[in-house]
């Protein structure tokens, strides 16, 4: 596994790696709490318009500047599920929690399809290596 605090430096647009180093696509996002330093994974990319995939900390196997290289071979990051954005906050309800407080609560966590995507010039400047660092 990588070491817990270069994944702070990983940015979009970054190329990701398969274990025997063959281009797997580009990173679009990184998980976790810098705060707390903790390192979820990635939402990854294999193309410019293609959906994206979530990598989980445990199969990045190295990283250095501008790449990340993952412990799986092409065919398993091929099969990573799609990337389904974390909510922003996680609030637990208690659990005698009306039924009607819970799906309230459910859907204020829940970001709104799109919430917080990249714009399309934005990722398509990051996957050039165009796109200014954050």
């Amino acid at each position: 596994m990588a070491d817990p605090v270069s994944w702070l430096m990983i940015e979009p647009g970054w190329r990701v790696e398969a274990a025997d180093g063959t281009e797997a696509g580009r990173v679009e996002e990184v998980t976790g709490d810098s705060d707390a330093d903790i390192f979820n994974g990635l939402a990854i990319a294999f193309s410019l318009l293609g959906s994206q995939r979530y990598v989980s900390a445990d199969q990045v196997g190295e990283i250095t500047e501008g790449t990340v290289r993952l412990t799986l071979d092409r065919a398993a990051i091929e099969r990573l599920p799609e990337f389904d954005e974390p909510a922003e906050e996680l609030e637990v309800s208690p659990e005698k929690a009306s039924l009607m407080q819970r799906v309230e609560t459910r859907d204020v966590l829940r970001p709104a399809a799109g919430a917080h995507r990249v714009h399309l010039l934005r990722r398509a400047l990051e996957w050039l290596g165009l796109a200014g660092k954050r």
